[in-house]
């Protein structure tokens, strides 16, 4: 995916030219990954990391109502990493996902929109990104992330929760802020569009030289990077 990010960059942006980089979830994950790349450095003014963790994925998240410790751990990795076929997305398929990603005002057609991803994700996929969770550490990419660098969590987000936000906020060198959304789960810009989208025009504003130019773009950049992910 780092890969991938530094790609789009070099695809979409001229020699020296600058955006504002969004990642949500593994979008920000691989922002990390990609932090001490030449193309990465030479392409980013500021980044926004959102509703994402650097490691101890799998042991911090919350989605089973149990005390935390390795029995916590390991039932969560299976459940995780389950290859299970999802089926069709059913009334109770919406509610385990909701409860799951998601805060308990998010409105029913926001849960439709990411039910319908999660199902439509072949299960081998699925059970292979769950194993990497389990092992994926990118602290030294946080370190690596000298660019200003806002964060923004869901203080009812299960799968990242905002202790993973807080830890990125105490290790980050150049971090600008943290903004928490109460009530929002892990799904921050399905649930809250128009306030993760302002945290991106509020770096732009800030952060890139000429904002009229490069709106168009950083916004390009944003959903090639989702698209990949």
């Amino acid at each position: 995916l780092a890969d991938d990010l530094e790609a789009v960059l070099a695809h979409t942006l001229a020699p020296g030219e600058k955006a504002v980089i969004a990642g949500h979830s593994m979008g920000g994950m691989t922002v990390m990954a990609a932090s001490a790349r030449p193309g990465f450095r030479e392409h980013t003014a500021a980044v926004l990391l959102c509703s994402t963790g650097a490691s101890r994925l799998v042991a911090e998240a919350r989605v089973l109502p149990l005390r935390a410790g390795r029995v916590r751990t390991w039932i969560t990795g299976r459940i995780l990493g389950s290859r299970a076929p999802l089926g069709p997305v059913t009334p109770l398929a919406r509610r385990i996902l909701k409860y799951a990603t998601m805060g308990a005002g998010s409105a029913p057609h926001m849960v439709e929109a990411c039910a319908r991803i999660v199902h439509a994700c072949p299960r081998a996929v699925r059970g292979a990104w769950a194993s990497v969770l389990e092992r994926l550490d990118l602290d030294h990419g946080v370190r690596e992330l000298t660019v200003p660098t806002a964060v923004v969590a869901g203080t009812a987000d299960r799968l990242t929760p905002p202790v993973h936000a807080r830890a990125l906020v105490a290790a980050l060198p150049a971090c600008v802020g943290l903004t928490e959304f109460p009530g929002l789960g892990h799904m921050t810009p399905v649930e809250a569009p128009e306030l993760v989208t302002a945290k991106i025009r509020e770096l732009a504003a800030t952060y890139l030289t000429n904002t009229t130019d490069t709106t168009d773009t950083t916004d390009a950049v944003d959903a090639h990077v989702k698209e990949g992910a």
